[in-house]
């Protein structure tokens, strides 16, 4: 059998908010409600569900940022459910993180060789300048952009700064949220296409979290589909993606964008028809084809591009 890289058991995490009287304590909001699954040592695992189900919440959890109210957290192993921050220095070795929105997660007062550099520096590594390099070569970035700021760089450059910092301590396993969210359609593919490449050549365990299930396809083998702080499906992506099982597993498959029609050139209005269409048709009701308009006719001869997913 495969190693398991990491395991989550019955994790449950409750929040309650401030009081809003004085003998009245704040209700409790329940953003994970016993979720449960495992993600083997080389996989490729998608969490998707729409904004407020747990996904990031879920994230923090497994990168030691937060603690669960209950349940169990292993990586690698080794239960890190309730470790202090102070002993969870192999996790940070082994676990790293590429946030949704780069121009937030990189320090706009440092250059670029800095913070790539930074996780070397917190390990104890001097002389980094090399490795920076091989990381930016790696990302598809030129040597000269060590010396440059954050804000000297477009939205996918900035994405792939932040991937070149997270693979700076040779983890095992990159967990990335939503990374391609904040980008331009144009760009989403590259970031993607990226992605995939650097799991496969250095061999890393990759925990996805998207709201876009098409997005998860191209980029995951297996998938977890998440609702209001439960996984109600997972499977193997094709599996998940062609024949969903549950409701809300359907509805996710029908409101997917369609990259491929949107860079073709087709409107929202008519993305927007066909994706109602699909809903209505995903929970059996009957749909009459004047319900969406037809597509234009100019855009029925433009070619599809070749790195879209």
């Amino acid at each position: 059998m495969a190693e398991v890289a990491i395991s989550v058991r019955e994790v449950v995490r409750d929040y309650r908010r401030p009081r809003t009287a004085l003998t009245t304590p704040g209700s409790v909001v329940h953003a994970l409600r016993g979720v449960s699954f495992e993600v083997a040592r080389g996989q490729r695992f998608g969490i998707v569900g729409e904004s407020g189900c747990g996904k990031s919440t879920l994230l923090r959890i497994i990168a030691g940022l937060d603690q669960p109210t209950s349940g169990s957290v292993q990586v690698g192993g080794v239960e890190i459910s309730r470790l202090p921050e102070r002993r969870l220095g192999f996790l940070r070795a082994q676990l790293q993180l590429v946030f949704q929105d780069p121009m937030g997660s990189l320090d706009p007062r440092m250059r670029v060789r800095d913070i790539i550099a930074e996780p070397l520096v917190a390990q104890g590594h001097r002389d980094n300048l090399g490795r920076v390099h091989e990381l930016l070569d790696a990302v598809g970035l030129q040597p000269e952009a060590a010396d440059r700021f954050p804000h000297q760089f477009s939205g996918g450059q900035r994405q792939r700064i932040s991937i070149a910092r997270a693979l700076a301590p040779d983890p095992r396993i990159l967990v990335a949220d939503e990374p391609v969210s904040a980008l331009d359609v144009s760009v989403r593919a590259q970031v993607l296409n990226l992605l995939d490449e650097l799991v496969q050549r250095l061999s890393l365990t990759l925990v996805f979290v998207s709201h876009d299930l098409s997005v998860v396809r191209h980029v995951c083998d297996s998938v977890a589909v998440m609702s209001r702080g439960e996984i109600v499906e997972t499977g193997p992506i094709a599996d998940v993606y062609d024949a969903p099982a549950h409701p809300y597993s359907r509805q996710l498959v029908a409101a997917a964008p369609r990259l491929q029609a949107a860079l073709a050139g087709r409107t929202a209005a008519v993305l927007a028809a066909e994706t109602l269409a699909a809903r209505a048709s995903s929970r059996g009701a009957a749909v009459s084809p004047a319900a969406a308009p037809a597509p234009h006719p100019e855009t029925q001869a433009l070619p599809q591009p070749k790195d879209a997913p």
